[in-house]
């Protein structure tokens, strides 16, 4: 499989590009060149113009930001096959967040004068990236609404769930971590944890999470 046909399939994948068709993902994907990095290596920093959508090939980047107390912080874990900056391509506003490479890893790039020049001679393919971004700008204000109604457990497993379905059973997450992208403080964040190992649905280690019992929690994640 090429470069190019591996990276047709990645945005297929994204919600943004899915219902674009095989020629449209080919000629999109076409423009792209690949990008290495060493573990440790900076992709971009926070307030960095953004001049480009990535997809990774291989390895793992994670989008980090700066803690009140000094420390970093991971918002999220891009691993083989995401896609990410794909707002940022379209409007090259500065980036939010910075991206290091977790690991050795292998990007697809896919520069904005590039594929805003793909947009000028395609309109068509414009006016669907139009409303699939409207269909994700619905779909994150689901979630805002969610996570404002929802209780911790619940919000919490769900969080756990999706970093499962990435990662697997072992999850490499503070539980500090896990309190920003569910909105809680970490004592809260501790204290659901340790009822779930209570009840054997987990077990906690230093900076990671086993995931045990994944029937249980999706039971929660669903609020059954």
């Amino acid at each position: 499989m090429s470069k190019q046909t591996e990276f047709a399939v990645i945005l297929k994948m994204n919600p943004m590009f899915a219902d674009l068709g095989a020629d449209e993902l080919a000629r999109i994907s076409g423009l792209c060149h690949t990008q290495q990095l060493a573990v440790g290596e900076v992709l971009f920093q926070k307030g960095d113009s953004g001049d480009a959508l990535f997809g990774v090939r291989r390895g793992q980047i994670r989008i980090e930001t700066g803690a009140s107390d000094g420390s970093r912080l991971t918002l999220n874990f891009m691993g083989s096959g995401d896609l990410f900056g794909e707002v940022a391509v379209l409007d090259g506003e500065s980036r939010t967040a910075d991206a290091t490479a977790g690991e050795a890893t292998e990007l697809f790039v896919l520069r904005r004068e590039d594929f805003l020049a793909h947009l000028e001679r395609e309109p068509k393919v414009a006016i669907k990236i139009i409303r699939l971004l409207c269909q994700r700008i619905r779909w994150q204000s689901e979630r805002m609404e969610e996570s404002v109604l929802q209780p911790l457990p619940v919000r919490l497993a769900r969080r756990l769930c999706a970093l499962a379905s990435d990662f697997g059973s072992e999850v490499h997450i503070s539980q500090e971590q896990l309190g920003v992208f569910v909105g809680a403080a970490r004592e809260s964040v501790n204290r659901q944890l340790q009822t779930w190992r209570k009840d054997g649905i987990l077990d906690l280690q230093r900076g990671r999470i086993l995931l045990q019992n994944m029937s249980k929690l999706t039971a929660v994640a669903r609020n059954e």
